[in-house]
């Protein structure tokens, strides 16, 4: 009887900790679109910055929601992406990198990465969505709560964005959206 009730207890630990550590998987895009070359998903790109009081927001409130992680790691590659940071990225057939980086202000503004010029961000936070084949979607900007983002995620997951030819189309589909993750 006593095992029973350890194995029980051990077993509710190990549940409560893998909720508690679950988050998003964030690659790089490199990797994310090596991964579209096996299994082609979406890409889900988080383009931030080191300063960007709503980008941190969208971290702790958005991309740490259960409902949000869950269907993200299923649906999407994630990456995660500072559009003024130092990295080396290869994409298209294009390296980019930030050739006017200042690392004495890592955590402050800094100039932009030229990937972020690429997709043309002008404000963080800003959501990119890539296809199957990593072709530039469209972009979300600015912070979005759970259910917010749930709308672009699904809407993007099931290519009803193809069918929207106008902003009435896009209204619609707004409107009716109900939402089921929880804010």
């Amino acid at each position: 009887m006593m095992k029973k009730i350890t194995f029980g207890l051990i077993a509710i630990l190990a549940f409560s900790i893998s909720a508690v550590a679950q988050e998003i998987n964030w690659i790089t895009l490199e990797k994310a679109v090596e991964l579209q070359q096996k299994t082609p998903k979406k890409i889900m790109m988080d383009m931030y910055t080191a300063w960007c009081g709503p980008c941190k927001m969208l971290d702790r409130n958005t991309f740490s929601n259960p409902d949000v992680i869950d269907y993200v790691n299923k649906h999407y590659y994630a990456v995660k992406f500072n559009a003024e940071g130092n990295d080396v990225v290869a994409f298209k057939g294009k390296t980019f990198t930030n050739p006017k980086y200042n690392p004495a202000r890592a955590k402050s503004r800094n100039s932009a990465h030229q990937l972020a010029s690429f997709f043309q961000i002008r404000s963080y936070p800003t959501i990119l969505f890539l296809d199957e084949k990593a072709d530039f979607l469209a972009p979300i900007i600015g912070y979005k709560a759970p259910r917010d983002l749930e709308l672009y995620l699904k809407m993007f997951k099931n290519n009803e964005h193809v069918e929207m030819t106008s902003q009435d189309a896009f209204n619609a589909y707004f409107k009716a959206f109900k939402p089921e993750f929880t804010n």
